[in-house]
């Protein structure tokens, strides 16, 4: 196989959730036979997890009614229906206009949600409310989208476009997030930089995302016929809309799309391959062999995207093929709950960067223990059905914050990392 054609397999294979499953199990397989000089795994401990997300979701939604894992859920932050103030700002578009703006909303929402720091707040006018954590990004981010900040055009202002994204710098984005001195936010520049990369990656993509470098595009992308002639670019008949679109595909349309727009991201032979790390007990077959893929952001992302397609009549099936979250809030209740037992003590004593075998370890423990706990917390809630994506809202990531609550003052996850703002 000549090496350029094994190389663009070896990125396919890193983009397929499959490999994460897979490479995430084979470090699991690696730390449970004793091989880890960082790890050992306590499943003793795993039924008293399950039972407390079970506990924890019970007691969220007693009609066990959950939905999904997504940025959604912060929009609804304080009690307040954003989605709606949307929608009427929205009114008397065509259905694919709407979901095209549902996901510029929600996709740079959430590459703007990383790590918040414990100090900072936002306080939203609107309300008269105020949020940390992810629940004060979203409605900051929500507030800036409705203001017209990620779109150039002032008479179309619900919208993102390359050309607002790549003027946007940390002082924009400081009054977005009304960081001050005595307010101050993780990552700042960090965050700056993912949005003008995000613009760079819209405008150099014009076949997919048009000469306006519109993210919202990607619902275009993903549901229309390929073949059937496109009559009028605007309302293209509802005949040649796909009603079904496969949650590996739209992930992997979204990795494609944007896997070099990440500051943090790595470099597979020269190809961006965004949250995916080399581990020696990665196992795999090929050029890809001994890389970890995670795309924790962007199967964040995907999650994000469920409702806006499905409010739009299309539903995205096959969801187990996703993964759980490798990231603070599920990893940390898996540390905190003692399930992944850290062979140092005095582990948390400094600052772990993403590229540490230690937290390449961690994270693929977490995607893997996720997928054990999974099916414990359905029979514990008699929930046979019930998808990884509402488990993990009901769930594991709630659960996660509870117990960092209880363990430390503030919350805090049991491990800092240093990130630039970008990749958790």
């Amino acid at each position: 196989m000549d090496e350029s054609l094994a190389i663009d397999a070896a990125v396919r294979t890193l983009r397929d959730p499959a490999t994460i499953r897979a490479r995430c199990g084979a470090i699991a397989a690696f730390v449970d036979a004793g091989h880890s000089g960082h790890f050992t795994i306590d499943r003793t401990r795993l039924d008293a997890v399950a039972q407390r997300v079970a506990a924890l979701t019970r007691s969220r939604f007693p009609d066990l009614k959950i939905p999904y894992h997504s940025r959604w859920r912060h929009f609804e932050a304080g009690g307040v229906d954003r989605k709606g103030e949307l929608d009427a700002k929205l009114a008397g578009r065509s259905h694919i206009a709407v979901a095209r703006a549902r996901i510029d909303l929600t996709l740079v929402s959430v590459l703007l949600d990383a790590g918040a720091g414990p100090d900072w707040r936002f306080y939203e006018a609107e309300s008269g409310q105020s949020f940390g954590r992810s629940e004060g990004l979203g409605v900051a981010s929500f507030r800036a989208f409705l203001a017209g900040r990620f779109s150039s055009d002032a008479g179309d202002p619900y919208r993102v476009d390359a050309a607002a994204l790549l003027r946007l710098d940390a002082k924009a984005l400081a009054e977005v997030f009304q960081v001050r001195a005595d307010n101050p936010l993780v990552g700042l520049d960090g965050r700056a930089a993912l949005m003008n990369r995000l613009g760079q990656a819209l405008r150099a993509q014009p076949q997919t995302f048009t000469s306006t470098g519109q993210p919202g595009h990607l619902f275009d992308a993903l549901t229309h016929h390929p073949h059937a002639p496109r009559l009028h670019h605007h309302h293209p008949q509802p005949s040649l809309l796909h009603h079904h679109v496969q949650a590996s595909r739209l992930l992997g349309a979204l990795l494609d799309a944007f896997s070099a727009i990440w500051p943090s991201g790595q470099s597979f032979h020269g190809i961006p391959v965004g949250d995916a790390w080399p581990h020696p007990a990665a196992g795999g077959e090929g050029a890809s062999a001994g890389w970890v893929p995670f795309h924790k952001l962007s199967q964040w992302l995907s999650y994000s995207l469920l409702e806006p397609f499905e409010w739009a009549g299309v539903s995205v099936d096959g969801l187990e093929a996703l993964t759980g979250l490798p990231e603070y809030r599920n990893g940390g209740l898996l540390l905190d709950a003692g399930v992944i037992v850290p062979r140092d003590p005095a582990f948390a004593a400094r600052p772990r960067t993403p590229s540490e075998p230690w937290v390449i370890e961690w994270r693929a423990l977490t995607v893997a223990l996720l997928d054990e706990l999974a099916p414990m917390v359905r029979a514990a809630l008699d929930a046979p059905g019930l998808p990884l994506a509402c488990i993990l809202e009901g769930g594991s990531w709630a659960a996660g914050r509870q117990i960092a609550a209880e363990r430390r003052p503030g919350g805090a996850p049991p491990v800092a990392i240093a990130s630039d703002g970008t990749l958790f």
